[in-house]
């Protein structure tokens, strides 16, 4: 395997200056209240807007993952990458709700759609799953990638890249993470898009290494008795997880709530939605290269999680190297001080200062550096706990949140497509639905040791698309049964919080809010995720 030459680190080191340079230039701005701290004064356009989107979503759980996504055999699994489409509808359905109601986070509209209570378990709640399936994993990788890259002990290298990230994140607050996201996000795909025309080129272009791959490996499409990815339940399982995670949850909305008005964070989402239609051939494309390569017996490797490493370090030229490892480490740096910044503001805003109304903005503040720092060693400590739960580093992250969706994905879409749902209804789905979620999880960690034949078995052991399609209808009706049976919510707590109960002044500010060009470009968004689903056929 090719070592780093001089002009490789020249640019790492390049990359680390402007990082820091830019980091630099916005702690010295003003951080003295929380608005400006945890939503950057509100005043993001939209081209900030959805690169941060973009670099938020995109770690290095990403860029290991998916890879070993294309390279283990895992095809479609690149269907939670084909979310652009969710991605707009954030902007579309989604956005105007929440920027009417003036909100900090994603708990605090449930508080004034429903009640205190819902807000209290959707934040304690959503920093548990931050723990699980964010912070841990984007660590993880993150280790991952820096020992397989420079040679170091892999626990050095994750405690590095936390300690790094977290300084800025925690200095500078939401403004130096989205400023800073905007800039990686440039590296990051400038350098994977250079290893993939690099690596499409070694290995002959798209023919070359489809020549090279059993036939039927590109298919994404697998038959619904298919006993790991029945194309029914994936469509389904992978569209609530999306709905969840793009429309409703904390670490990428908190993105487009600091958009300065409705049209610049839609654009954002948009614009968002557009590089969202990047990974595929940024991450996935350069794994299913390296099998193509390794079948030809070019490349060698272990684990499919090595794939993309093994690609750079043997294929790229020098310098180019180097950039491209400028944008792996601009991935793990962006996902993780999306995630601290978005823990910091849940627990500040929906926790502390719940329970402190009195507090100071300035210790406020504060607070949310403390908590950073507390969800940080958390996430570190989950990490060999992690590693029994699946074999590949992307099914792991999205079986977890298969299990987190579906009752938050119920609880939002009902509660702001129909009116009648109250909290009653909401309460029930957030705590059965945790219920199921911990007992599933559970189940599948106890594995065979509570034997095989018995209704225990096959509730931790089915798969984990099928019971998540199975576990969102569930919580639909736990939702829509409970609010039935109980008073109806009051006329003026749903009001402008719910299409039903919209003014003709909300109305027509949200028609004023966008033109021609953003359906068009939305449009376009949607037809060209349907022509990759298409190509993807075999």
């Amino acid at each position: 395997m090719s070592g780093f030459a001089t002009l490789d680190w020249i640019v790492i080191v390049s990359y680390f200056l402007a990082i820091g340079g830019l980091a630099i230039w916005v702690i010295t701005r003003k951080q003295q209240d929380t608005e400006d701290y945890f939503l950057a004064g509100r005043n993001i356009g939209w081209f900030v807007v959805g690169a941060s989107i973009f670099a938020s979503n995109i770690g290095s759980e990403h860029v290991v993952g998916l890879a070993g996504a294309g390279a283990g055999g895992k095809i479609p699994m690149l269907i939670y990458e084909l979310h652009a489409w969710l991605v707009i509808t954030l902007g579309w359905v989604f956005l105007p709700f929440y920027l009417r109601s003036g909100v900090f986070t994603m708990p605090e509209f449930l508080e004034r759609r429903f009640n205190a209570n819902t807000r209290w378990f959707l934040s304690i709640f959503s920093l548990l799953a931050y723990v699980l399936t964010k912070v841990s994993v984007t660590v993880y990788a993150g280790g991952i990638v820096i020992a397989s890259l420079l040679h170091i002990d892999f626990w050095t290298g994750a405690l590095l890249t936390v300690v790094l990230t977290g300084l800025y994140t925690i200095l500078g607050g939401m403004r130096a993470v989205v400023y800073t996201e905007a800039l990686q996000t440039v590296v990051l795909v400038i350098g994977a898009g250079a290893l993939t025309f690099v690596g499409l080129n070694a290995v002959g272009g798209w023919s070359g290494m489809r020549e090279a791959l059993e036939p039927g490996y590109l298919n994404m499409w697998r038959p619904a008795s298919d006993p790991n990815f029945p194309w029914p339940s994936l469509v389904i399982t992978s569209t609530i997880v999306g709905t969840w995670y793009w429309c409703t949850d904390q670490y990428i909305v908190q993105r487009v709530l600091a958009a300065r008005n409705i049209k610049e964070g839609r654009r954002g989402t948009i614009f968002g939605g557009f590089l969202k239609l990047t990974p595929v051939f940024l991450f996935l494309v350069p794994g299913v290269v390296a099998l193509a390569l390794k079948n030809r017996g070019e490349l060698q490797w272990d684990s499919p999680d090595q794939a993309f490493a093994t690609l750079l370090m043997n294929k790229m030229p020098a310098g180019l190297r180097g950039l491209v490892v400028a944008g792996l480490l601009a991935a793990l740096m962006s996902s993780l001080a999306s995630v601290f910044n978005s823990c910091s503001t849940l627990f500040t805003v929906d926790i502390y200062k719940k329970l402190r109304p009195n507090t100071p903005e300035a210790k406020l503040v504060n607070i949310g550096r403390i908590a950073t720092c507390i969800v940080v060693v958390l996430g570190i400590l989950w990490i060999p706990i992690m590693q029994n739960i699946s074999g590949v580093l992307y099914e792991y992250l999205q079986s977890v949140q298969a299990y987190i969706a579906p009752p938050i994905t119920a609880v939002f879409l009902l509660g702001i497509f129909y009116k009648r749902i109250n909290a009653t209804g909401a309460m029930a789905t957030l705590v059965s639905g945790l219920a199921v979620a911990v007992i599933r999880l559970a189940l599948e960690l106890a594995g065979d040791s509570i034997g095989t034949d018995n209704i225990f078995y096959t509730f931790g052991n089915v798969n984990f698309l099928t019971f998540a399609a199975w576990f969102f209808l569930f919580s639909v009706l736990v939702c829509i049964v409970a609010s039935l049976l109980t008073p109806a919510p009051p006329v003026e707590k749903v009001k402008g919080l719910t299409f039903g109960s919209l003014t003709e002044e909300q109305k027509m500010a949200n028609r004023n809010s966008y033109n021609a060009w953003d359906i068009v470009f939305s449009l376009v968004v949607i037809a060209i995720v349907a022509y990759v689903m298409i190509s993807f056929t075999g």
